[in-house]
């Protein structure tokens, strides 16, 4: 059945490649709902994760001819998706590594986890759309999307060091905000 799929996929792709705007239009349907996550995950704002889909989206249809099928089309969609979310962010000039303390939490010993309180999807959601830039897409790429921090040090420019500082930053950053729901104030 994966080997069917596969196939039809791969003529859907052709048929983009061929300038079918039915192809297109059936590519971007099976793809937007994933990929609007992913870049809303990435931005924390609506408005522009859909800007960053429809900029994706457009880049991606005009470098079919550099999709070579080595890897799933929508993992490679994906990577466009990513890249466009972080040119988005750092266009609005965020500071991606704060080299002071003030989003240091200090360090106490409790387990390496968020099940110790019980906290909603909502609340989860919205605590990590009140974490800065930085904090939340390293949070986001290595939680949600699967990229480890080698991974995630190449897509930013840092070091695979640097990343997993920010991933632990993120993550004590998050539990308090949970903690003290002062994402409830932003």
């Amino acid at each position: 059945m994966r080997e069917l799929n596969d196939l039809v996929h791969a003529e859907l792709i052709d048929r983009c490649r061929a300038g079918e705007r039915g192809a297109h239009f059936r590519v971007y349907q099976l793809y937007k709902r994933a990929m609007y996550n992913t870049a809303y995950r990435i931005t924390g704002n609506s408005d522009e994760a859909e800007d960053v889909l429809q900029e994706a989206f457009v880049s991606a249809f005009r470098s079919l001819g550099s999709y070579r099928g080595d890897a799933p089309f929508g993992a490679w969609l994906k990577r466009i998706v990513i890249n466009k979310a972080i040119t988005s962010i750092n266009q609005r000039r965020w500071e991606r590594l704060p080299e002071d303390d003030r989003w240091d939490l200090p360090d106490a010993e409790e387990p390496d986890s968020l099940e110790a309180f019980p906290a909603s999807v909502d609340q989860v959601r919205a605590a990590m759309e009140a974490l800065p830039d930085g904090y939340r897409i390293v949070l986001s790429l290595y939680l949600l999307e699967g990229y480890d921090h080698a991974e995630i040090g190449e897509i930013l420019g840092i070091s695979e060091s640097t990343s997993k500082s920010q991933f632990n930053r993120s993550k004590k950053k998050l539990k308090h905000l949970l903690e003290t729901r002062s994402y409830e104030t932003r």
